[in-house]
């Protein structure tokens, strides 16, 4: 099991592992609102954190919402920094294009990951060293002659 780390937190309740080896701890709401067909909303969870150094936090859709109910994360991941130290809100997007979705204290409405994360060293070069991949970008694995493989 990998190690766990000390996060320093105010919140009304802090966040909770839904199973033994989620990645993810349950964000709740600490409002009601509705958010309609197309629209967004900045949701407060109540939930402050301090995370060490080198630390950072992601925050990512729960994936029943979004199956169930079109319900997504406008920002997905959403970056908290160590030295952050406000209220973590999530803004919701409903793509549903036809039902509002109402939201209520305490519902689960995304998940917070904390992961340590290294400070890159840039160093400029005059040319990058060859890979299999090369300069392939945005779909260059999937298609072959325009069918998908």
């Amino acid at each position: 099991m990998p190690e766990s780390v000390d996060v320093l937190i105010v919140a009304p309740e802090p966040p909770v592992y839904a199973h033994p080896g989620d990645a993810g701890a349950d964000l709740v709401s600490a409002e009601s609102l509705r958010i309609e067909p197309g629209q967004r909303a900045l949701v407060g969870t109540g939930v402050r954190i301090a995370l060490p150094d080198g630390h950072v936090a992601f925050v990512v859709p729960r994936s029943g919402l979004a199956a169930k109910h079109g319900i997504t994360i406008v920002n997905a991941p959403g970056t908290v920094d160590a030295g952050y130290r406000g209220e973590i809100k999530v803004a919701l997007l409903n793509t549903d294009a036809a039902q509002p979705y109402d939201v209520a204290v305490g519902d689960r409405i995304a998940q917070l990951i904390v992961m340590p994360v290294p400070r890159a060293n840039f160093i400029p070069v005059d040319e990058l060293p060859d890979s299999a991949r090369g300069a392939g970008g945005f779909g260059s694995t999937g298609y072959q002659n325009g069918t998908t493989s």
